[in-house]
């Protein structure tokens, strides 16, 4: 069964990924509160932070160098609301020249409207085979 997930959440992060795949900046801009915290696991094993202007920087740099715009392609997998605070886990793939990430968006409501405040993005794990974060149980006697 599938959980039903908070309309204006979900439609949130649609618009999320519509804005910043078109570089649209002056949208996105809004879309992100100031003290973001947008986190990337890195190939060498470690977490580089980037704050909301160096992120924003990064968008700006690539509409103005004429870069297509990215692929809006996600799958939200779970969604936690704590009150005016909120989690959201997606499958989202930028390009197809880009690998695939899982992406934990930290919401909060503001003023009534869903924000990022922070985000951190990981590689899409292989599913084929993965083991688990625990090990399997030991047989007990």
């Amino acid at each position: 069964m599938n959980p039903t997930h908070n309309p204006e959440i979900v439609a949130f992060i649609d618009v999320l990924a519509d804005t910043g795949s078109h570089y649209r900046m002056d949208e996105m801009e809004r879309l992100y509160t100031e003290d973001l915290g947008f986190l990337v696991l890195t190939p060498q094993g470690e977490v580089a932070r980037f704050t909301k202007a160096e992120m924003m920087a990064e968008f700006r740099s690539r509409r103005d160098a004429g870069e297509k715009p990215l692929s809006t392609e996600k799958r939200i997998l779970h969604i936690e609301e704590q009150g005016d605070d909120a989690t959201a886990i997606l499958f989202r793939r930028m390009s197809e020249l880009a690998d695939p990430a899982l992406y934990e968006l930290r919401l909060r409501k503001v003023d009534g409207n869903w924000l990022v405040c922070g985000e951190t993005v990981m590689p899409w794990p292989d599913l084929a085979h993965a083991k688990g974060f625990l090990p399997p149980r030991a047989a007990t006697a």
